[in-house]
């Protein structure tokens, strides 16, 4: 006879047998015998097929939440009855972004609920006080139970209810701890249905993973409408939005906030606030027409290049990715003869911003030769291009969006790839084919008097790597 199967209480985990440790979360005595219920099957009628074309389309106008990049984001605003799950790593701004987006509801006259499952609501009152005037729309309760959450919602009935955060909501009936498997796929379940049979906008507050996916059942992500990632770095003040996945729109826009002691403000220019700070005439320094979503930025990528002090050479890439460094230096080291193998390597997208596309790869080959050879580009230069192992410059795609924000921001010179769309009007081009022309263009365009470095002056410059 088989047995039945054994779950763990803690994380959800099945197990044929019971052990006394879970193999999965490594809890002890949390396996429990698990008997499927017999649950009677009522009787139901087929839906009827149709032809699509028949179909009536759904004119539900979505809820503005009055803060322009969230709406750009979403499409226009809340859709009604859909679910939204918002994730980021702790104290980036989440819970200061829902309850903006709240009160901007609340404020067109709709009802708006945040339930408070993390925080007292004396810390939610003292935190609304900052972000402006209070709308007497916008409801709050402090609860963390799922069954009470329900009835206050069903007594309420919001327009949007936000809950912070689904990790601590819990099912007493249910086995396992607040922010288990159980609990978050039984919390997220229950909210879904309750937006699809009542019809309030439901919003979803998650944490993240420390490899940045948001923690929790992946079942919870199926079950939503629109999966939000709010990033940023810590120490700095840019944010940005995305949208992960929408069913009511595109994918592929993006907001940026910047975080202020009144809350998030929107960002309209984010070119202009990541080069405010650039330094002129610094080695190493490249700008780089990188794209987020269909949104284009101008984004410094710094490069350091120094003997090392102790041990093994370092490789350090903060907002760019790593793997795409290694490549870079093979490809420097192979086709171009720029050898840094003996040498600390320090790279970074300023400003917060990770810049993670191939695009970036032909500003990080400028900035690196440039750091090694001490000579600076410049300053109104742009570079972008994909580099393959043959050390050649490919095109990436959006390069006309590039090129217009190039042109916007009163940049003059562009290294792209050869086979790149013409630039506008006012912009000098220097199309390339491989990364050894791009770097032969430092030298071209020096400032007047101090010399033409080529390729082979790179080579002797760049002696670091050979000792």
């Amino acid at each position: 006879m088989r047995q039945p199967p054994h779950v763990c209480s803690a994380c959800g985990a099945s197990s044929p047998r019971w052990t006394g440790r879970c193999a999965t979360c490594g809890e002890w005595n949390t396996l429990v015998e698990s008997r499927p219920e017999r649950v009677a099957v009522p009787t139901v009628d087929a839906s009827v097929p149709i032809p699509l074309a028949e179909v009536l389309a759904a004119d539900a106008p979505a809820t503005p939440t009055g803060i322009g990049e969230l709406d750009r984001v979403l499409a226009g605003g809340f859709v009604p009855s859909s679910v939204t799950l918002l994730g980021g790593e702790p104290g980036i701004g989440k819970s200061t972004l829902v309850l903006q987006a709240l009160a901007g509801v609340a404020a067109s006259g709709r009802r708006a609920l945040l339930v408070a499952a993390e925080e007292s609501a004396a810390q939610v009152r003292q935190r609304a006080e900052r972000l402006g005037p209070l709308p007497s729309e916008l409801w709050l309760v402090a609860e963390h139970r799922l069954p009470a959450i329900e009835e206050v919602v069903r007594a309420l009935r919001p327009a949007v209810v936000a809950v912070d955060s689904i990790q601590t909501v819990f099912e007493p009936e249910r086995n396992g701890s607040p922010g288990s498997l159980v609990q978050v796929r039984e919390a997220g379940g229950r909210l879904v249905r309750l937006a699809k049979a009542d019809g309030p906008v439901v919003l979803l507050v998650g944490h993240v993973t420390k490899d940045g996916a948001i923690a929790g059942p992946r079942v919870l992500e199926h079950l939503v409408d629109t999966v939000l990632s709010f990033e940023g770095e810590r120490h700095h003040a840019l944010r940005l939005l995305r949208a992960l996945k929408h069913r009511f729109g595109p994918t592929g826009e993006l907001g940026l906030f910047s975080m202020d002691p009144d809350g998030l403000a929107p960002v309209g220019d984010p070119s202009s606030l990541l080069l405010t700070d650039r330094r002129r005439g610094i080695p190493g320094s490249v700008v780089v027409a990188a794209m987020e979503g269909r949104r284009p930025l101008l984004v410094e990528v710094q490069a350091l290049v120094s003997e090392p002090v102790s041990g093994p050479p370092r490789r350090s890439a903060q907002g760019l990715d790593a793997g795409r460094l290694a490549l870079i230096l093979a490809v420097l080291a192979r086709r171009v003869g720029v050898e840094l193998a003996r040498a600390d390597i320090f790279v970074s997208a300023v400003g917060g911003v990770r810049v993670q596309e191939p695009a970036a790869d032909l500003s990080l080959a400028l900035a690196l030769a440039s750091a090694a050879a001490g000579v600076a580009l410049p300053e109104d230069v742009v570079a972008f291009g994909e580099v393959g192992l043959g050390g050649e410059v490919r095109q990436v795609a959006q390069t006309d969006r590039r090129l217009a924000e190039v042109a916007r921001l009163g940049f003059r010179r562009a290294v792209l790839p050869a086979s790149a769309p013409p630039a506008p009007a006012g912009i000098e081009e220097l199309r390339v084919r491989g990364v050894a022309e791009a770097i032969d263009a430092l030298g071209l365009w020096r400032e007047q008097g101090a010399g033409r470095v080529t390729s082979g002056g790179l080579r002797a410059l760049a002696s670091l790597g050979n000792g």
